[in-house]
């Protein structure tokens, strides 16, 4: 694969899968001297010794990384390399991001708009503390942290023209893209979030077992009729918030060049990047955010959860019903909060907020990193191939604009890709260049501070995994090899193998 790198835009040969133009219009970058580039490709080169720590990588988020606390609030101190300044805005932000919605119409009118439709009151009810959400944990537990994605096969867009590969999906007719589980009063829910799980048990080596779950996702109580017979549906937990900002500003040729589509190299590991359409610059971007790499920008994301998820309308998703669908009458003409003296019911400004939030929530520094345990079980993450996929570091841009963000050397361990991950884990639902055996590489940064944060230990995309054991051991497709040699790798190994990735 050929890569040439301008100022702002990536051209790519067709080669690698993706045709066209890679831009990055949504950041102000001081192109690299032939000297840092340099710089750059030695000090993210994998290392190879194990017998102490490299240099800085403590510093998760290099100079932005925060202190490690030891409560729940870990994940929700600003970049430490902020202004005060930017403090001040960071702390307002935070106000939007916590803010709970009430319906329209009210005297609150910075507050009102929620819904109809709705899965959350405030961003804060998913996220919680700027963490990991989780599914229903008993038959009176709501499922305000999780929801159903959902889509049919077909359509026309933009992207369907411009992005190779591209598989297009539309909204189900009744219910749009997403299944909201709250409503206003007034109007019916879409739908209750049921889930059984079957038990699997794992032969592992040394006289040990492990127990997997293996979920199975339903939509009971539908409020609008049935589901469209060929939907598909995709179960989400909502993922934690740390280090958004310092991924955004990974330069996208640094991503693009670990891809490996057709597994050149024959190590078994593809990884393909996800194409999507920008509503901001309406083209073609490289997606880096959600659990299928479905966002370009941290903008995006941020409008589309106050769209689907609270029904809250903003500039770039204007629609003050939100996800309410042309079948969903009632929903459609329930007051909401834009009119004559609001235009949205998050304006540019809050939304810019948000956005400047999420983008600076920082990583907690690596706990024990010169631990034998953790050496150990660092050796052992890197010499079994993880790294192929859990990339450990990068370089971001400089940024002209974003000091916090601007020329870092962080450990996401996440190459930001998309793998096959296999039959165990597929949603068997597409999201623009995704298949349904596809899921971007999650960043391990802060995984082993879930359980202080959010109160739970469970991960993956549908949090079936109850610790971190059991989401190695549900690695499947192109990870199958790596989970294999999990499973018969002596115990004391997998034991230090836990440690290196609490140590996160």
């Amino acid at each position: 694969m050929k890569c040439v790198l301008g100022a702002a835009a990536l051209w790519i040969t067709a080669s690698s899968g993706l045709a066209g133009p890679l831009d990055e219009p949504h950041l102000n970058i001081i192109p690299r001297s032939e000297t840092e580039k340099q710089r750059v490709t030695a000090v993210t080169r994998p290392t190879t010794e194990f017998n102490q720590a490299q240099p800085f990588e403590e510093n998760s988020a290099g100079a932005a990384s925060v202190r490690a606390r030891k409560n729940a609030n870990a994940f929700s101190d600003p970049s430490s390399n902020m202004s005060f300044e930017n403090q001040l805005k960071f702390r307002v932000g935070n106000g939007m991001f916590r803010k709970v919605w009430v319906s329209s119409p009210t005297s609150t009118l910075a507050s009102d708009g929620l819904g109809p439709l709705y899965n959350a009151r405030s961003c804060q009810r998913c996220h919680i503390k700027d963490g990991r959400g989780h599914p229903p944990e008993f038959d009176d537990d709501n499922a305000v942290s999780m929801f159903l994605r959902v889509s049919i096969p077909g359509g026309t867009s933009h992207a369907i023209e411009e992005i190779e590969s591209y598989l297009a999906t539309q909204p189900d007719p009744n219910y749009g893209n997403q299944l909201q589980d709250s409503s206003l009063a007034g109007v019916p829910a879409e739908y209750t979030l049921q889930i059984e799980y079957q038990e699997i048990e794992i032969p592992l080596s040394d006289g040990e077992t492990a127990f997997l779950r293996a979920p199975t996702h339903s939509a009971a109580n539908l409020g609008y009729g049935p589901l469209h017979p060929e939907a598909m549906l995709s179960p989400r937990v909502a993922p934690q918030m740390v280090g958004l900002g310092l991924l955004e500003a990974i330069p996208a040729a640094d991503i693009v060049a670990l891809a490996d589509p057709e597994d050149d190299d024959q190590d078994g590991i593809s990884g393909r990047a996800n194409l999507v359409w920008s509503l901001e610059y309406d083209m073609p971007m490289l997606g880096r955010f959600g659990l299928k790499a479905g966002s370009p920008t941290i903008m995006q994301q941020s409008a589309e959860a106050f769209s689907g998820d609270i029904g809250i309308s903003t500039p770039l998703l204007p629609a003050g019903a939100g996800e309410c669908t042309a079948q969903q009458t009632d929903c459609l003409n329930m007051p909401h909060g834009d009119g004559d003296e609001r235009v949205f019911e998050v304006d540019q400004a809050g939304l810019d907020l948000t956005v400047f939030y999420s983008r600076n929530l920082g990583v907690p520094k690596r706990r024990n990193v010169d631990a034998p345990d953790v050496l150990a079980g660092k050796k052992i993450f890197y010499e079994t191939g993880c790294i192929a996929c859990h990339q450990p570091s990068f370089v971001t841009h400089r940024l002209a604009d974003q000091p916090e963000q601007s020329f870092q050397l962080i450990w996401p361990y996440s190459d930001l890709l998309l793998h096959d991950m296999g039959e165990g884990l597929a949603d068997n639902r597409p999201e623009h260049r995704a298949t349904g055996r596809e899921w971007r590489t999650p960043p391990l940064w802060g995984i082993g501070l879930t359980q202080q944060v959010s109160g739970h230990s469970y991960f993956l995309h549908d949090g079936r995994a109850r610790n971190l054991l059991e989401a190695i051991l549900w690695h499947g497709g192109e990870a199958e090899p790596h989970r294999d040699a999990v499973v018969a790798m002596p115990a004391s190994d997998r034991a230090a193998l836990i440690k290196f990735l609490e140590s996160l």
